[in-house]
């Protein structure tokens, strides 16, 4: 079987770390023909960097070349381009967020079903298999009790630092301003007219926690509430509690610190019968495993804890031969756009339980 000729729109360092490089590993999948930026010069570097036959400062033009499917990397909001290449036949596969509004998410959903074609969310977690095997576990507890997820953030520059990174200094003018302005729609359209430090907190949750909510939402479903949020630090801090309707709570914490390098992600989920805990390294890293512990008791009453093997295959390499395999093989999205309005829909429900208190 030919590799499916894919398209990349923005150019920027989730491209440049992950994606590009793994593509160029699975060649026998996948077949970069086109990336594009609107940044002209980045375009053409990356693409020259990465063997990429075209390039282009237009996404049009990259949806009118002869592509099977596109992958979405540029600058939220991506609502216009996703429908854009729904409408022009192709797979589209959405880095997170892939929207920012229910409104936003409605529309992409619907040029997806009219299309007929595959479209995933970008949830590269989901797909790792330390996170596999911790929704297994937690899947055999006798019932969960309770969920913590702790989310301590540090700029992106501490771990980028690490990679040989393309910028760029010939962004139009014109088109970073649509860009800011349609962002700020986009974000009014799903939380209204909040002050700068909600806008802040609800960035930060869709951008970054949004991780979080997905994986939670795979191991225990919609929540039945949003019992409390807070916002503090300027919005640079967000805590919630969630209710499930089992009688669980999933007290969940994402904080910036700015000037420490040491990120940390986990999710741990506890039950009457045992405790698992994920830790998930920064998505800026490559050959880094996520790490799971599993504690129980023994038959002696002990208490044991079990660190399963983890495979070394990486979550985004995984996620792109999904990808493959629902286009391909008609295989079905682990990780579909439908499912991903939940999260839209859960996070604009924590912002306004803080809001509307």
């Amino acid at each position: 079987m030919a590799p499916v000729p894919i398209g990349i729109v923005g150019c920027g360092a989730i491209t440049q770390v992950q994606h590009l490089p793994n593509l160029s590993a699975l060649k026998d999948l996948f077949s970069v023909e086109m990336v594009c930026d609107i940044s002209p010069s980045l375009a053409q570097t990356v693409a020259q960097e990465f063997h990429v036959p075209h390039h282009t400062d237009d996404w049009r033009a990259l949806l009118a070349a002869d592509l099977d499917a596109v992958l979405l990397c540029h600058t939220d909001p991506k609502t216009e381009i996703a429908v854009a290449a729904f409408e022009a036949g192709k797979h589209v596969f959405i880095e997170k967020p892939i929207c920012f509004s229910l409104q936003e998410a409605d529309r992409i959903i619907a040029a997806r079903q009219a299309a007929g074609t595959v479209g995933l969310a970008g949830y590269m977690k989901v797909y790792d298999p330390a996170f596999e095997a911790a929704a297994h576990a937690a899947a055999d507890m006798a019932a969960i009790r309770f969920v913590q997820i702790h989310h301590l953030h540090t700029n992106n520059s501490h771990h980028l630092a690490h990679f040989r990174l393309h910028r760029t200094d010939d962004l139009p003018a014109d088109a970073v301003e649509q860009t800011r302005a349609a962002r700020a729609a986009a974000v009014r359209e799903a939380i209204g007219d909040v002050p700068a430090d909600v806008q802040s907190a609800f960035g930060h949750l869709a951008g970054s926690m949004i991780h979080d909510i997905y994986g939670l939402r795979a191991i225990m479903g919609v929540p039945e509430r949003v019992a409390s949020t807070e916002i503090w630090y300027n919005g640079w801090g967000v805590s919630t509690m969630l209710a499930y309707a089992n009688g669980a709570r999933c007290a969940a914490t994402w904080v910036e610190l700015k000037a420490v390098r040491d990120f940390k992600e986990t999710l741990e989920v506890c039950g009457d019968d045992r405790r698992v805990l994920l830790s998930y390294p920064t998505g800026f890293s490559r050959g880094i495993l996520s790490t799971l512990e599993i504690q129980t008791l023994d038959e002696a009453g002990e208490a044991i804890t079990h660190r399963p093997a983890i495979a070394w295959e990486g979550p985004f390499v995984r996620e792109l031969k999904h990808f493959h395999a629902c286009i391909t093989e008609g295989a079905q999205p682990r990780t579909p756009l439908e499912e991903a309005r939940c999260d839209i829909a859960l996070i604009i429900d924590i912002i306004k339980a803080y809001t509307d208190r």
